[in-house]
């Protein structure tokens, strides 16, 4: 018996002459923008993907980065590399989602390495270079990589091994905005980081009174084949915990 799709029971995507409604222009898919759309929408189609909603109290954090950044012009300090390196202390924390699975399900590799993907927003679309063996590198070295490789990927493009081998995704849009999102996972990862624009609020503190406070979203989208629930959570409440009390010096 041949085994068929649930894609094939749909009904044919919609053809339709949109000039009869008004004035178009008929524009062709870049090839850069194809190749993303067909992987995101296998990535999407065949992974069973739930995202997961924490917040990170950086009000320390970000008073601790300005204080160093007044100290150091010439060496300051951005969120971004300071996450590769959070999200490494949580991998090695939290093993099982340092893993890829096989292509038929069958066997999960433990990846003993650590590269992390960031997303990089081009004119063309969306590349994710990889920066490798992350947990050895500093703070600043990744910082000069990130603007090395985003430069790269957005003036000359990236190669096929640039963008492979990675163990973890980083999709920032905190430089946009956004209190959320629902990344999703880039094949054959098991997780994705999505990050937005740091939010003020007033919380109570111990006694009631208000207090300002900041803090930074996160939305981190799981294969749930091979992570469950309780984990995500406890996954993403390591990396908010490890910017809470990072300290620059």
């Amino acid at each position: 018996m041949e085994n068929k799709s649930p894609l094939d029971s749909l009904p044919p995507w919609p053809a339709d002459d949109f000039s009869a409604y008004g004035p178009v222009e008929a524009k062709p898919v870049g090839k850069i923008q194809g190749f993303v759309a067909r992987a995101m929408h296998r990535n999407w189609v065949l992974i069973p993907h739930v995202t997961h909603h924490d917040d990170a109290d950086v009000t320390q954090f970000e008073h601790r980065r300005k204080q160093w950044n007044a100290t150091n012009p010439e060496q300051k300090r951005t969120l971004l590399p300071v996450l590769v390196k959070a999200s490494i202390a949580a991998l090695q924390r939290y093993p099982k989602f340092n893993v890829s699975l096989s292509p038929d399900g069958a066997t999960l590799f433990q990846k003993q390495y650590f590269n992390i993907g960031i997303a990089v927003d081009v004119p063309s679309g969306l590349l994710v270079p990889v920066l490798r063996d992350c947990d050895r590198k500093s703070v600043d070295e990744l910082a000069r990589e990130i603007v090395q490789i985003s430069e790269k990927a957005k003036t000359r493009g990236l190669s096929v091994a640039e963008m492979s081998g990675g163990c973890f995704t980083l999709s920032s849009l905190g430089h946009i905005g956004g209190t959320g999102f629902t990344p999703i996972i880039n094949a054959p990862e098991v997780v994705i980081l999505g990050i937005c624009r740091t939010q003020e609020r007033f919380v109570p503190d111990e006694e009631g009174r208000p207090v300002l406070k900041q803090f930074l979203p996160l939305s981190l989208s799981y294969d749930h084949r091979v992570i469950n629930g309780a984990d995500a959570a406890r996954f993403v409440r390591a990396v908010a915990e490890w910017l809470e009390t990072y300290d620059f010096a």
